[in-house]
């Protein structure tokens, strides 16, 4: 029985556009996986807190040292590396925020790459056999042959995080020019449409 991680960032609910990808993309997967599972990780229900100074001594101690206030420190973080490891998709959705992911994502990506868990102590991603796929909304369109390509920091980032903890499967599908929504020049339905094919193939791959 096939597991999907689904993560979620936009806080714009049904005004989000990579929401709606992510509706196209579950559809899809369930076609195939009719005996699938999902979990939805929401990142803007979550309230992921930063790294703070006690999340940082209870990383470093030994598990077998932990008092019960870092475990207690260390315990989203273990339920959010668990979802992983237990996945055998995962698709993380997100806007861009100034060329880079928002910063609850980048809360999660803190969360996620744990020394001994997720990541080696040789430098070794533990995350292995495992499938991503990435769904972007961007105002801006950073695919190739753009001038702002060079811009492209959200995929980029991505794309190496989940390198650095074993996940090299990753097709990313962006959704640039997505302004053309918000500004009314085009629907929802038909700009998500235009991107509904490379989203089955990476939902049914």
């Amino acid at each position: 029985m096939s597991k999907l991680l689904v993560v979620e960032t936009s806080p714009r609910g049904a005004f989000s556009i990579s929401r709606h990808m992510t509706a196209r993309f579950v559809s899809q997967w369930q076609a195939v996986h009719a005996d699938g599972t999902i979990t939805i990780r929401d990142l803007a229900e979550t309230g992921l807190p930063f790294v703070t100074a006690p999340w940082l001594q209870a990383y470093f101690t030994p598990v077998e040292q932990h008092s019960t206030e870092m475990a207690a420190a260390l315990r989203l973080s273990d339920e959010l590396v668990a979802e992983i490891l237990a996945a055998d998709d995962i698709v993380i959705a997100t806007p861009v925020y100034n060329y880079n992911v928002p910063a609850a994502l980048k809360a999660w990506v803190d969360h996620v790459v744990r020394k001994g868990m997720t990541l080696g102590f040789d430098g070794a991603g533990l995350v292995t056999g495992k499938k991503a796929t990435v769904l972007i909304a961007s105002g801006g369109v950073y695919t190739e042959g753009s001038p702002i390509q060079d811009r492209d920091i959200a995929a980029q980032y991505l794309r190496l995080i989940l390198k650095v903890i074993g996940i090299t499967d990753v097709t990313v599908i962006s959704g640039g020019g997505a302004k053309v929504v918000d500004l009314q020049e085009e629907s929802m339905d038909a700009f998500v449409g235009r991107l509904g094919p490379e989203i089955e193939r990476a939902a049914t791959a």
